[in-house]
């Protein structure tokens, strides 16, 4: 009876090493696909236009429900009324009388969204390659969600409301260059407003400038450009405030996503990489 137990037991550990073996080597494929790497440019550059392309087919491919999109912008409306916040037409007509202003508050709106962003990531890759693939996953992980508001939450922006007095500033001083009016207008879903990937994007721009710039003034703009980004929009009657706080709504699940995936926030993984191996410096450095 002895030497059967015995038996019984061997066979046992026979048969779970196969088990144990492929468990072991599936974790290790896991941390290796976790440990922060030098980044390659030629992929990132593949990966974030081919990232874009998709979200605006995407974001453009939401049917443009004119009247769902309309009603929601004015059950917004009437709740920010409520809340005593409905600002956006004071901010929206105040701007408007000062021309200079306005008009660099368009072009504000039409480029710095993608060249800050681009600027950042590059920043990042050069400067921050073992944090880079987390924090790149935050943006992704944001504009991800997006695409879910845009779809189950049609939203018209302010300067697109029927019935009210909000001004397109794009349209009454002719800038040239914004995706949301004038001749451009048609390339771009109008009705996609929640959330506010400007207040998304920006904010991850300023929350990674802020947390990895050594220069403090730098730092300083950088929790300056999403606040200064919050005002561009909401006076060129592009969204409303509560837009912006959907944004943040997403910047907040991508930080969720990575922390998941990376164990920790971006910020805090090595600014470099020992190779293309995945290793990770020892040396915890920061900018």
């Amino acid at each position: 009876m002895g030497d059967a137990t015995v038996t019984t037991l061997e066979e046992g550990r026979e048969q779970a090493a196969p088990r144990s073996v492929t468990g072991a080597s599936g974790q290790g494929m896991l941390h290796r696909l976790r440990a922060p790497r030098r980044p390659r440019l030629w992929f990132e550059i593949l990966l974030i236009a081919v990232s874009y392309w998709t979200y605006s087919l995407i974001r453009n491919a939401v049917p443009e429900q004119r009247a769902q999109a309309l009603s929601n912008a004015d059950w917004i409306w009437k709740f920010e009324h409520h809340l005593g916040l409905a600002v956006e037409d004071t901010v929206n007509h105040a701007v408007n009388s000062v021309t200079w202003l306005v008009i660099g508050m368009n072009y504000y709106y039409a480029t710095l969204h993608f060249v800050v962003t681009l600027g950042v990531l590059v920043w990042l890759y050069r400067s921050h390659p073992g944090r880079y693939a987390a924090t790149r996953l935050v943006l992704f992980a944001t504009t991800a969600v997006a695409l879910v508001g845009y779809y189950f939450y049609p939203l018209a922006p302010p300067r697109l409301m029927t019935g009210e007095n909000f001004i397109d500033t794009v349209v009454v001083h002719q800038t040239w260059g914004s995706m949301a009016s004038g001749d451009l207008k048609n390339m771009s879903n109008q009705y996609a407003a929640m959330p506010s990937m400007h207040i998304g994007w920006s904010l991850w721009c300023g929350l990674t400038i802020f947390a990895l710039a050594s220069v403090p003034w730098v730092r300083v703009l950088g929790l300056l450009y999403p606040a200064l980004t919050l005002v561009v929009i909401v006076a060129t009657a592009n969204h409303f405030w509560l837009d912006a706080v959907g944004g943040v709504l997403c910047l907040a699940y991508g930080f969720g996503a990575a922390r998941v995936w990376y164990g920790t926030l971006p910020y805090a993984l090595p600014r470099h990489v020992a190779g293309g191996d995945g290793v990770r410096e020892s040396a915890q450095v920061k900018a």
